[in-house]
């Protein structure tokens, strides 16, 4: 008998000890999370609905390198429908758009080619303003203070200032390699600011993976986490022509920064330098009001869709796997109309769209037909979703392709503390060297050669 309760016991304990294993592994699969989404403040539906505004941050005109002037430009975007417009050309802070901005000598070469210069007069600055020029109905905001800074750098090292104040920054080149020099340049300045075409300064065009280089990712994003005041990075620009791969590079980077406790916002802005350029890549603001206060606070918490009607084929997992070409037509484009969480599910309502995917650090975690225009994900029926970093959308149609932001996942833990790492001073001179117009040249003799 007493060996009988020897062996009971024993067995009981094993048991005890599987069960907790058990118990352990169970609480790991269902480890609880919290979803936070740049939406859940948008009042989608009934009173109070907010309104989606559509507009650009990033166009150019003659005073700077564009081939149509400022008002050329401001009546096309006024009469395909945007809701908001800043003009930020290279090294000139914005104005309103009847004024004349202080601009660059350099750019007097536009004199010289037989360019115009010309503004909108008062009158048809006042009728876009309140929506009465050619009886619109509704008004184009005007954002002023925009800049497109580091000029006319060959390596396109190119960052977007917004709200400087009048004249401040204009002429600022900075460096061939200078991102922070100009996201600096925009925090001590009152600005906020974002990384333009990041694909382009990396040449991802002639080689894809370098937009998943762990060097470039953190090159990049580690300015990004030093400035408060730099927000993201632009991940459709224009057609993507030199920039269709900037989606991974986004993903890559929020991968990166998010431990850190700060998200990657991804802007879609046309740069157009002339009206057949408009209809290209755009943001869809959710708000309460059109007015400038409001698309300051959304530039900053993300709740806005991005939209591009042109975009490469891609092999990388999230694709496209057909190329998009909607430029210029009348085709609808995609659209979200509402993004809900409910604990770990988030539904999507859209429209004119066929086809939606999800993406979980940098993974396609799910994608299908779009029959009855919402969908739902339950993130507790996908594996390793507590382990997810963010998850966010993408809709495509006849008629581009659009995104959310991410929607992060905090799991409770505590961010970790980001911390400039400190360079010999062989790298610092290495850098510098990198940074100068020299090295530029250099380079580019060695491709011809």
């Amino acid at each position: 008998m007493k060996n009988f309760r020897k062996v009971l016991a024993i067995v009981l304990s094993v048991l005890c000890v599987i069960q907790l294993g058990i118990l352990s592994v169970s609480a790991a699969d269902t480890a609880d999370y919290t979803i936070n989404s740049p939406y859940e403040n948008v009042i989608w539906e009934g009173d109070g609905a907010w309104g989606a505004y559509k507009g650009t941050l990033h166009s150019h005109s003659t005073f700077s390198d564009a081939n149509y002037d400022l008002a050329t430009m401001v009546k096309e975007y006024y009469a395909q429908g945007f809701d908001f417009l800043a003009n930020a050309d290279h090294g000139v802070t914005g104005v309103e758009w009847n004024k004349k901005p202080d601009y660059p000598f350099l750019y007097n070469y536009q004199f010289i080619i037989g360019q115009k210069q010309t503004v909108l007069t008062d009158e048809e600055y006042e009728g876009m303003i309140t929506g009465t020029y050619n009886n619109r109905g509704k008004k184009m905001t005007c954002v002023v203070g925009a800049n497109e800074l580091n000029d006319l750098t060959l390596t396109k090292c190119h960052v977007n200032g917004y709200f400087l104040p009048e004249g401040v920054g204009t002429g600022f080149r900075g460096g061939e390699n200078a991102f922070e020099e100009a996201v600096k340049f925009a925090d001590e300045n009152g600005g906020i600011s974002h990384i333009n075409h990041p694909g382009d300064w990396l040449d991802s065009n002639s080689n894809p993976q370098a937009v998943c280089d762990p060097e470039n990712v953190a090159y990049l994003t580690d300015i990004i986490l030093k400035y408060d005041s730099c927000y993201g990075i632009e991940v459709f620009n224009e057609d993507n022509g030199p920039t269709g791969y900037d989606r991974v590079l986004w993903d890559n980077m929020l991968m990166y920064a998010l431990p850190y406790g700060k998200t990657i916002i991804g802007y879609a802005n046309t740069d157009a330098h002339e009206p057949g350029t408009v209809d290209t890549s755009f943001m869809t603001f959710m708000m309460e009001e059109n007015n400038v206060e409001n698309i300051k606070a959304t530039m900053m918490n993300g709740a806005f869709f991005s939209t591009t009607r042109a975009l490469r084929a891609s092999d990388f997992e999230i694709g496209p796997t057909v190329a998009i070409d909607a430029c210029n037509t009348d085709l609808a484009y995609p659209m979200f109309t509402k993004v809900v969480v409910d604990g770990h599910k988030i539904t999507v309502e859209a429209e004119n769209a066929d086809t939606l995917q999800w993406i979980a650090n940098g993974k396609v975690i799910s994608k299908g037909e779009i029959t009855d225009g919402e969908y739902t994900l339950d993130l507790d029926t996908v594996p390793g979703a507590e382990d997810f970093l963010y998850v966010r959308a993408e809709i495509i149609g006849e008629g581009g392709m659009t995104v959310t932001q991410a929607l992060t996942i905090d799991n409770g833990e505590e961010p970790l503390e980001f911390t400039e790492k400190t360079k010999s001073f062989i790298e610092k001179f290495i850098e510098a060297f990198k940074d100068s117009l020299l090295y530029v040249i250099i380079q580019e003799i060695i491709r011809a050669i």
